[in-house]
């Protein structure tokens, strides 16, 4: 009940607060990529004028108008949610500097999610980044995941869709809404795309194209075709914000991935981490390990922990995992959690040898073996969901843990 009566009142104070300043108001949600992409479209439109983007995992009913209301959750504070209330009272009623752009990440946990989003916050663009079996557990079917998250596609009134050329599901959701649609992808037939990809330990570099300009782009520190769809969904938004790819190439250089976002880390025995731990699903798991597979390494390392919230699909993504691993011939699999065992269990069956595989329980299991196992010149991807904590894993093995409260994931008090 009390939660019902917060969600009421942020989502009262932020209508009165939107209908007062009126922002441009840009929305995105994706099974996979959203925060990414989140980051990309806030570096490009800072350039712009006033942004503000929503912080952290602030994508739901609750953490929404909190970034709207420029505040973060003072959590069961009911003192804190008081002064939350007042603030917002007080910049409706009086004159402040208020963001004319907002950058909105909204999630789809389970049914009504989006729809329920859009009641109150009217999007003028909607991106949308992908779609796949995530939240499964609330979801029948992913039939079902396309329809909440086309909702942020029909919500437009007369604005923009940004959508995923690459993935059929989201490339359709132009039929929700009558106004203008921009593809993005690695496919030459979106409107804006991106090849010539070649991957650095330092960043990548690659071409985009656009109405029969090509500009180069560079990234610095992010890995993988996830920072190019970023990167792509930016320079989207800054087109309509009629931006120049010269000035989007150049806007982008302040891009950086979170943290537990594949994140290049030094680790001890000069080895190298791909730090992915942030969240996982069975899309985003395959495209690190295809990152993996492409960079210079004398041992290529996946420690790979479960994949939550996919409900029936749970045996079946893991499998695919493991044959994903085979298939890239990483040298060692290392799986943590007993879903994870679903994995090793397939790469058995696809040839690898027991060497070549270790099972461990949980992350707190793993860390004191994993560091003993690695050796000098190893790439180890280290990834998996929330619950499963894999950043315990990456704080043991990193090469400098002091820093570990602004390199990596859930350090804050109460995570740990």
């Amino acid at each position: 009940m009390a939660r019902n009566i917060l969600k009421t009142i942020l989502r009262w104070l932020s209508r009165l607060i939107l209908w007062k300043y009126r922002p441009l108001i840009i929305a995105i949600t994706g099974s996979v990529g959203k925060t990414s992409a989140k980051e990309a479209v806030f570096a490009v439109v800072s350039v712009k004028s006033t942004a503000r983007k929503s912080e952290g995992n602030y994508n739901n009913e609750i953490g929404v108008p909190l970034a709207i209301l420029g505040n973060i959750s003072p959590g069961r504070n009911f003192f804190g949610w008081l002064w939350v209330f007042a603030k917002a009272i007080l910049i409706f009623f009086l004159p402040v500097s208020y963001p004319k752009i907002l950058v909105l990440e909204m999630g789809a946990d389970r049914p009504g999610d989006i729809a329920y989003l859009i009641s109150f916050v009217k999007p003028s663009i909607s991106v949308v980044t992908s779609v796949g079996p995530s939240h499964l557990e609330n979801f029948e079917k992913i039939e079902d995941i396309v329809r909440e998250k086309s909702n942020l596609v029909a919500a437009l009134r007369g604005g923009t869709a940004i959508l995923n050329y690459d993935d059929p599901a989201v490339k359709q959701m132009a039929g929700k809404h009558k106004g203008k649609t921009i593809y993005y992808g690695l496919d030459s037939g979106a409107d804006i795309s991106a090849s010539d990809i070649i991957y650095r330990q330092q960043g990548l570099v690659f071409k985009v194209r656009h109405s029969g300009n090509i500009v180069p782009i560079e990234l610095r520190d992010v890995l993988g075709k996830p920072s190019v769809y970023a990167a792509l969904t930016g320079a989207a938004v800054g087109i309509v914000l009629k931006l120049n790819l010269v000035e989007v190439g150049r806007a982008l250089r302040s891009y950086r991935t979170l943290p537990g976002r594949l994140r290049l880390l030094n680790g001890i025995k000069s080895t190298t981490i791909i730090d992915d731990t942030y969240n996982s699903s069975p899309a985003s798991l395959i495209a690190a390990i295809e990152i993996l597979a492409i960079l210079p390494a004398n041992r290529r390392i996946a420690i790979l922990g479960d994949m939550a919230e996919l409900g029936d699909a749970t045996e079946g993504s893991h499998r695919q995992v493991g044959r994903a691993v085979a298939e890239k011939k990483m040298d060692i699999l290392i799986t943590v959690g007993p879903k994870s065992k679903f994995a090793g269990e397939e790469a058995r069956l696809v040839g690898y040898k027991k060497d070549q595989i270790l099972e461990f329980e949980n992350s707190d299991e793993a860390r004191v073996p994993v560091q003993n196992f690695i050796r000098p010149g190893d790439m180890i991807l280290v990834k998996g969901s929330q619950a499963a904590r894999m950043e315990k894993i990456v704080k043991e093995i990193m090469a400098e843990p002091g820093k570990a409260a602004e390199l990596l994931c859930r350090q804050s008090d109460s995570w740990l």
